[in-house]
């Protein structure tokens, strides 16, 4: 299947015995739509060999499944997560679907159909059937609707994950009529977190989809086509170039803007901030055996100071703040993130920013500091954050925050009939914090936007409901996180943060009220507790996955329950 919960017509299938189970495989695809014809069987497994909530890779011969399982019923799915291959039988079974270990996106056991991101493919779904005697049987194909969007055109500003997700939803639920994503970019999408985690990728290598899959599917897309104006009255996109186009539906998903640096010679040419391939290509092939300076350590600057520690002859880092990713993942946790930079050689030069850029002979010398240091450097990297490229969007009547931000509702919408957003560039409710508007620019975070976006164009009446989950890769370890810890209280450390072995519960003091009384006559109370809202681990894997099924799930974690050490609360044990 593709890209967002609806299957597509992969055919698998599985034939059983009293005492073993047999899968029929039809050969996978080049793409998620393609339809298989071969088909091989295989005996995988006594019936009591596994326990209710167990998982098993199984071998086809040609290939592997999972075998799952649940409440006395056995499925069978793909082994491996599409996102990036993480193999799901080390991930978290919960009430009949199985979360990725390594960035919590979520599949139905029952269908494969992918319920939560990242990732654009649903898993290759098998048939479990438990007979007297051996059979075949022929798994039929899942046909798309025939639902049909007035005739009428859908235009996408932004080609990014929540742009993609929303084209290809769009199609997955059978509207067949023109689809226009425009981006700026000269590139098809492509998976963008890879800019920092893996900077010498070339774009067709780190593409999300082939250029024949547009093709195929009938998706246009505009590249290096700048959005001006939007006329949301006459239903008309205005470009930089003059070029106009109308649409009916309309999805706003520009992403943002990266910050620059405000002092003297912040326009040399090789001072960078990473928004394209070809920076991070150049970055890498410029920094290569030479000194090179980081500003800012937010996850692109520590990132980027991961990659090129062994590739640069120096490699310094300038914050702000005493310790890096305080804001985010606390002080405690920023430390020793931050000791694994330094046994890495990387120089940290904190609690200070940068007052001039110098050059000789045109090309950056070096980066002086207010502190009065002066670092040697051939080549700067940017990181200090971003803001949302919404400014064509000022005089257009949708509602933007005082930040810039793009404002929608559980559905996507925003103030203007048929205009949806969503990425980076919106703040949304979050079923998690109580419905409050926020904004969480997380890769996983985009692709929801974008399939509820797509389900709302086609009137689902469908509401947003997923957790955050993002990750970040330093030194070939990595940080998981879930949630939303904005403004935390608290941290409460479980393991061994010298041995970068740990996982951390953020905390925070919560007020809680409800109606006492009948309809005619009621009055409000209220607490206050302190609540876990978002938890972060390094090597203690699955544990964010397993809480990421435990806030799915509407449940309420204290902080008197992880204060123990007891984990018997992710089991639904605990208070």
């Amino acid at each position: 299947m593709s890209p967002n919960g609806k299957a597509s017509p992969l055919i698998y299938k599985v034939n059983g015995t009293a005492c073993h189970y047999h899968l029929e495989e039809h050969s996978i695809a080049s793409n998620p739509y393609h339809n298989p014809k071969d088909v091989v069987e295989a005996s995988v497994c006594h019936v009591k060999d596994l326990e209710n909530g167990q998982m098993r890779e199984v071998d086809l011969g040609c290939g592997k499944a999972l075998l799952i399982k649940e409440s006395g019923e056995f499925h069978a799915v793909g082994h491996k997560c599409p996102h990036y291959g993480a193999p799901l039988v080390k991930g978290v079974l919960s009430k009949g679907r199985v979360r990725c270990p390594w960035h919590g996106a979520c599949f139905n056991i029952g269908t494969g159909d992918i319920e939560d991101f990242p990732g654009l493919d649903s898993l290759p779904r098998f048939q479990a059937l438990q007979t007297q005697r051996r059979t075949k049987m022929m798994a039929k194909c899942i046909s798309l609707s025939n639902y049909n969007l007035s005739s009428t055109n859908v235009l996408i500003i932004g080609a990014g994950a929540a742009g993609l997700v929303c084209a290809e939803t769009l199609r997955q639920e059978g509207f067949s009529d023109r689809i226009v994503m425009c981006t700026m970019d000269r590139h098809l999408p492509y998976d963008r977190p890879k800019l920092s985690k893996s900077m010498d990728s070339h774009p067709e290598q780190i593409a999300l989809r082939p250029k024949e899959f547009f093709c195929t599917y009938d998706i246009e897309v505009l590249t290096e086509m700048q959005v001006a104006a939007v006329d949301v009255k006459s239903k008309i996109a205005v470009f930089k170039d003059g070029f106009k186009m109308e649409y009916n539906k309309l999805l706003i998903a520009p992403g943002n803007t990266p910050k620059t640096l405000s002092c003297k010679g912040k326009e040399m040419e090789n001072v960078f901030n990473i928004r394209t391939p070809e920076d991070a290509n150049r970055v890498v092939k410029l920094a290569t055996s030479k000194n090179v300076v980081i500003v800012g350590a937010s996850f692109l600057g520590m990132e980027v100071a991961a990659y090129l520690a062994e590739r640069a002859h120096s490699v310094s880092l300038v914050e702000l703040e005493h310790v890096p990713f305080k804001r985010f993942f606390g002080e405690r946790v920023g430390r020793a993130v931050m000791k694994m930079f330094e046994n890495n050689r990387v120089k940290f030069y904190m609690q200070t920013e940068v007052s001039e850029l110098r050059e000789q002979e045109g090309k950056l010398k070096e980066v002086v500091l207010k502190s009065g240091k002066v670092l040697r450097a051939d080549v700067c990297v940017v990181g200090v954050g971003a803001v949302p490229a919404t400014g064509f969007l000022k005089q257009s009547g949708i509602n933007i925050d005082s930040k810039g931000f793009i404002m929608v509702n559980k559905m996507m919408q925003t103030n203007i009939p048929g205009v949806f957003a969503a990425g980076d560039a919106v703040t949304f409710p979050l079923a998690l914090r109580n419905n409050k508007k926020v904004n969480v620019p997380h890769w996983q975070m985009a692709h929801m936007h974008g399939r509820i976006a797509a389900l709302n164009m086609l009137a689902h009446g469908t509401e947003i409901s997923t957790v955050p989950y993002l990750w970040t890769a330093m030194f070939g370890k990595s940080i998981r996180y879930v949630g939303h810890g904005e403004g935390f209280d608290d941290v409460v450390i479980q393991g061994d943060l010298d041995e970068l072995k740990f996982v951390a519960f953020y905390t925070k003091r919560v007020s809680r009220s409800w109606r006492v009384g009948t309809r005619m006559a009621f009055h409000a109370e209220s607490w206050r507790s302190d609540e876990v809202v978002a938890v972060a681990s390094m090597n203690y894997d699955p544990i964010v996955s397993k809480v990421a099924e435990v806030l799915a799930a509407g449940r309420t974690i204290r902080k008197r329950d992880v204060e123990t050490g007891d984990m018997s609360w992710l089991t639904g044990k605990g208070t």
